[in-house]
């Protein structure tokens, strides 16, 4: 089957709308946020601090993560799989 193109001809003048899993627009700016935090911010630091803090945290955050995952209902088997490896 061939894929659907959703994309406006380059001469319609139309602009090109949300698909796939976003629009290019959104993928510029999240990508220009990315790199902007990267350059101005001491992402090790900022790594650390999110660490969990004790035992008891680290077990809290998993569970959390753990529920989160349960709840997802576009969770790919994949990633349940990978999951219960843990």
């Amino acid at each position: 089957m061939k894929p659907q193109n959703d994309k406006p001809s380059k001469d319609s003048g139309a602009k090109p709308g949300p698909y796939g899993e976003g629009n290019y627009e959104a993928i510029r700016q999240y990508n220009k946020g990315v790199k902007d935090h990267m350059e101005h911010h001491d992402i090790e630091k900022e790594a650390r601090d999110a660490a969990p803090k004790s035992d008891a945290e680290a077990k809290e955050m998993l569970e959390a993560e753990q529920a989160a995952a349960r709840r997802s209902k576009a969770e790919s088997p994949n990633v349940r799989k990978a999951n219960s490896t843990k």
